[in-house]
């Protein structure tokens, strides 16, 4: 495929919260997870990703929120590139420029928004033609919860067992279920074992084996939930899926525990104000900040307790978003 010297391409995504988990790898080279999962979009949260290929570049510059990205975090980047370039078969570098409105590393899902934007940008970029379907599983060999991020509203990501299979796809659009994410953030500092290494532990846990052998029950009944637009078993099962998930990290070899006092306490109150009468309920990725799911009408009341608990530095809002899309320059 020819480029011409400099060819450029701007696409936006979200970063989304799982409600069904994905914790481990059946293929950690192709990031086939050990188990499907289910999310909806952040629609207030975004990343912004620009890539411009160009002949005159040497090597692949990336840049993340206006600084030069650190070693591993470029060398990742350049790796997903070398996917696309061989798809496109083409060999020319690229400047990569991504700037997210959220922290980053800090269990809010960054990794997803950046590597569906990094990929739906670099094919547009190389005049790569692919569908939906196959730029999600592209997505997924950067960051597994990208794959849930080229779709927007509430999205199920399919295991499956080879390349091909494992893909995400859309269940019900943002306008389905009105309800809202609290992100309770106790601490923005990247985490010292980011997800991607946590999930090459989740095996030596033994727990994982029995989470992992009872995620179809757990999904369906989410599934369900949503469809029904229940709240209530929305919110026991979420719960029980990331405590579950949470008990193989610090089962785990060595064992991860992001979890702080704030974090805690948050979801001691989130259990108190459910039990209170509000619909709420608490779900945590691979981080200390709680995510704090809630009816779109007792979104305000719960924002009010919870960003009065010792710890809570700032509370993100967001109902379900879009999928990644390209924007005009």
């Amino acid at each position: 495929m020819d480029l011409t010297s400099k060819d450029i391409a701007t696409a936006r995504a979200h970063p989304n919260i799982a409600l069904i988990k994905y914790w481990g790898n059946l293929d950690n080279e192709l990031r086939l997870p050990a188990n499907s999962s289910l999310s909806f979009s952040l629609g207030t949260l975004e990343t912004q990703t620009t890539v411009q290929f160009d002949e005159q570049l040497t090597s692949d510059r990336v840049v993340i929120d206006d600084v030069p990205a650190s070693d591993s975090a470029s060398q990742r980047v350049c790796l997903h590139l070398d996917r696309i370039r061989r798809l496109a078969d083409i060999k020319t570098y690229a400047y990569v420029e991504s700037n997210s409105n959220f922290p980053s590393g800090a269990g809010i899902a960054s990794s997803a928004s950046a590597f569906a934007a990094l990929t739906l940008a670099a094919c547009s970029a190389c005049n790569l033609e692919i569908n939906s379907r196959a730029l999600s599983r592209l997505a997924r060999q950067g960051s597994g919860s990208a794959s849930r991020s080229i779709f927007g509203g509430f999205v199920i990501w399919y295991a499956g067992k080879t390349d091909a299979e494992s893909y995400a796809e859309s269940i019900a659009d943002k306008y389905h279920w009105p309800i809202v994410d609290l992100i309770t953030i106790v601490n923005t500092s990247h985490k010292t074992v980011g997800s991607s290494e946590g999930h090459l532990l989740a095996e030596t846990s033994p727990l994982q084996i029995i989470r992992v052998e009872d995620t179809p029950r757990r999904l369906e009944i989410c599934q369900q939930a949503i469809m029904d637009r229940d709240f209530n078993a929305l919110a026991s099962i979420v719960e029980l899926d990331s405590n579950m998930m949470h008990a193989v990290m610090m089962t785990s070899k060595p064992a991860l525990l992001y979890w702080s006092a704030a974090t805690i306490e948050i979801m001691k109150t989130v259990s108190r104000l459910r039990h209170e009468g509000l619909d709420i309920c608490y779900t945590i990725d691979a981080g200390p900040n709680v995510h704090c799911i809630c009816t779109r009408e007792h979104a305000h009341s719960a924002h009010d307790v919870l960003k009065k608990i010792p710890g809570v530095v700032d509370i993100l809002e967001s109902p379900p978003g879009d999928g990644a899309v390209t924007l005009d320059r």
